[in-house]
């Protein structure tokens, strides 16, 4: 690490200020945040986060720069307005995204930083909020070998799974991936947790034996055990408008590759069906309650 002296973080949300402040207590250098809402930047200042006052500071004063935003809007704006990250950015710097947005984007992004002679590298995250709160995410990046070398030891403070996925927009294409099956699981437990109940199983009972058989996975023990056994569906969990999006993505990239992705129109459809129904900030298990027929 002993070539970088700073290290910047755009984006301090729920996800990012985890993985911001695992980095200032792990990586050995200083850490300099930014974030459009000054309570997030306030939230991290007693773990010793140096507070910019616009993206171009944060540019200007750190070697590699990680992104953490909502989606592709968000991403478009802070890399491509004027004072973003590609006005700022220059000759050795490296920028990381970490958010989920479409491959595509990922490449433009690169090819505008590389006009800069700077470099780039797609870096998707997944795990939930427990695991950007511990460290243990997993990361999957898209980009050069040199890229991922220069900036694995920073990734390593914040995840325990760092996978190349290849070249720049592969992070993203395994990201989307992961994030299609979950959704596309997460909808079959519900359909069968609601078929049990109402054949006079109790949730909480049919989960446990499900995550005892072979139909036991992660979203069984997590989204099933955790929200759907109990409906309890939270407002700071990974909601629903934000698996619309990232599940329009994997479409999106789905129709770009010729593939009838069924299972994945399915999804999308339960997810608008219940951001119609005033759900859209709860947590995406929700979509149990409109099976249901609630």
């Amino acid at each position: 690490m002993s070539a970088v002296n700073a290290v910047g973080f755009i984006g301090l949300g729920v996800m990012g200020g985890a993985m911001c402040r695992n980095l200032v207590k792990k990586c050995g250098k200083t850490v300099v945040g930014y974030d459009t809402r000054p309570e997030m930047l306030a939230a991290l200042a007693d773990d010793g986060v140096e507070p910019a006052a616009s993206i171009a500071d944060l540019v200007g004063r750190a070697d590699i720069i990680f992104l953490c935003l909502p989606g592709e809007p968000e991403v478009r704006k802070v890399c491509f307005d004027a004072g973003g990250v590609v006005d700022s950015i220059q000759s050795g710097q490296t920028l990381v995204d970490t958010s989920t947005v479409t491959p595509s984007l990922g490449r433009e992004v690169a090819a505008a930083v590389a006009e800069k002679s700077a470099d780039f590298a797609d870096a998707p995250i997944a795990r939930a909020r427990f695991a950007a709160i511990d460290g243990t995410l997993s990361i999957m990046v898209g980009g050069d070998d040199a890229v991922l070398e220069r900036i694995r030891p920073y990734l390593d403070c914040m995840g325990t799974d760092i996978t190349h996925c290849g070249g720049v927009g592969t992070g993203q294409v395994m990201k989307l991936m992961n994030n299609m099956v979950v959704f596309e699981n997460l909808n079959a437990v519900a359909e069968a947790v609601t078929i049990a109940k109402k054949s006079g199983i109790e949730p909480q009972l049919f989960l446990e034996t499900l995550a005892k058989g072979s139909g036991d996975s992660f979203v069984c023990r997590n989204h099933g055990l955790k929200s759907m056994a109990i409906d309890d569906h939270p407002e700071e969990a990974f909601p629903v408008t934000y698996a619309i999006k990232d599940v329009s993505y994997a479409l999106k990239l789905a129709q770009d590759t010729g593939v009838a992705a069924k299972g994945a129109e399915l999804v999308i459809e339960r997810l608008r069906e219940a951001e119609a129904a005033g759900y859209g900030k709860n947590y995406s298990t929700v979509i149990q309650r409109i099976i249901e027929g609630r």
